[in-house]
């Protein structure tokens, strides 16, 4: 770490030492409905709410990006954790839980207030009340309704002294790239770069990935003891007085969750039960807040073809490691082939070897490739999958950015998750400070299930 990140985060420290934030002032519920008066009908009836003017002495916020594994996340908990007294509430949240809380809150004022009501900064207030210290958790823009409100949002917590820290995997200019009517979020990421220090950690470790002491078994394969490796964890995960599994239901936006089997804190799926079915990151967020432990079992080699299942089971990966849970996967291949297949690589490999034979280059189009040509191909490609997302990108494996980053760090995440100390961590089981260990895990479970807003 660079001496300058270190001296950008202490000068935010020493500033919010000495900063009060101002009273939140709520907009009435008469200033966000709709103009009804006789001119509205000669345009729209549709008023945005002003937003109130961004206070001169707000300390300017942090914007922390870099690649998988390089320490974003660790950085800003370390910084939450430690900040000063003086800060009378704070709030640390993933960002995707965040903005789903934000459309809840704007779905339910404009099911009571109607559809032309501009609510954002009336939520944004409430969001104000609770949290002085806005911390943001992989900050990213891939939808469009998120696109829509971000600039006002973002600029509507500012005006009510909200000093924001964020992480994410791109640079600001780099955001909603691509994305529909994208011009409507450059003022979004104008504010960014204007009121945040923008701070690259981009490094060439994966600090995940560095080699620990191996844990139990945490990856099986899908062979004749699979199901006998996970049963042991569930009893080893569930409730040891009552192991035998049992049904629960869990209730999400009106929607009944089945978990098949429980015991404790424990939930055991099948792929197919958990991932098969149309099941959504609320549906996720939901289950980690009543379970601390998950076995998927069965989980299938998902090639390009099956791209909607895989997409889904990172956002169940996200969302596991987002709340410090803990996973047990049996699977039909090795992880590094849980996203793309040998199949698939020799594809690839193939492809590029015609378009070099076709710019007059060294390519053998016709020549076969063996099975150790492709393996070694698959080998450094899994290694470039967690370093190097952006030459990934360019390859045919992945449709664009976005797209290889998750399937990056979900690789990096699980690789994580499959370690010794994270297994053991919050069960009392540490060589060192168990007891320490298991009420800092508590505090920051108890952080996690509450992280909706």
């Amino acid at each position: 770490m660079t001496p300058g990140i270190i001296q950008s985060l202490q000068h935010l420290h020493e500033e919010l030492r000495h900063y009060r934030a101002p009273a939140v002032v709520h907009p009435t519920v008469e200033s966000v409905k709709p103009n009804k008066s006789l001119f509205s009908w000669f345009g729209s009836s549709k008023k945005k709410t002003p937003i109130g003017a961004i206070p001169d002495n707000l300390p300017r916020g942090l914007y922390l990006y870099g690649d998988v594994g390089c320490g974003k996340t660790m950085l800003m908990d370390l910084f939450y954790d430690t900040l000063p007294q003086t800060v009378r509430s704070k709030t640390r949240i993933h960002f995707h839980n965040f903005m789903q809380g934000v459309h809840q809150r704007l779905h339910k004022m404009k099911l009571q207030y109607g559809t032309d009501v501009d609510c954002v900064p009336f939520v944004a207030a409430e969001i104000a009340e609770q949290g002085n210290v806005l911390c943001f958790d992989e900050f990213q823009c891939t939808d469009v309704a998120d696109a829509m409100i971000l600039r006002r949002l973002l600029e509507s917590l500012m005006s009510h002294g909200v000093v924001l820290v964020t992480t994410s995997n791109r640079h600001p200019d780099e955001l909603y790239k691509n994305g529909i009517q994208r011009e409507s979020f450059i003022p979004a990421i104008q504010l960014l770069k204007n009121r945040l220090h923008v701070i690259n950690l981009n490094s060439n470790t994966d600090y995940r990935k560095i080699p620990r002491p191996p844990s139990g078994v945490y990856h099986t394969p899908l062979d004749a003891h699979a199901a006998s490796h996970a049963e042991k964890w569930f009893r080893f995960l569930g409730d040891p007085d009552s192991p035998d599994p049992h049904p629960e239901t869990q209730r999400v936006w009106g929607r009944d969750i089945v978990v098949p089997r429980v015991s404790g804190r424990c939930a055991w799926f099948t792929f197919d039960e958990l991932i098969g079915r149309p099941t959504s990151a609320a549906d996720y967020l939901e289950l980690m807040r009543s379970y601390d432990a998950f076995i998927v079992t069965e989980v299938p080699g998902m090639t390009f073809r099956q791209r909607d299942l895989a997409r889904r089971f990172i956002t169940f990966v996200d969302a596991v490691y987002e709340s410090h849970a803990k996973l047990v996967l049996t699977t039909a291949v090795p992880l590094q082939e849980l996203f793309v297949s040998r199949a698939e690589m020799r594809e690839s490999l193939l492809a590029r070897r015609r378009e070099r034979e076709r710019q007059g280059g060294d390519g053998k189009a016709d020549e076969e490739l063996d099975e150790a040509a492709v393996e070694d191909a698959m080998s450094h490609m899994m290694d470039d999958l967690e370093s190097n997302v952006e030459q990934l990108a360019k390859s045919n494996l992945f449709s664009g950015d976005e797209e290889a980053f998750a399937f990056a760090r979900a690789l990096s995440r699980l690789s994580q998750m499959g370690s010794k100390e994270w297994v053991e961590r919050g069960m009392g089981l540490e060589s060192k400070g168990g007891k320490e260990e298991h009420d800092s895990w508590a505090k920051t479970r108890s952080r996690q299930m509450e992280d909706s807003m």
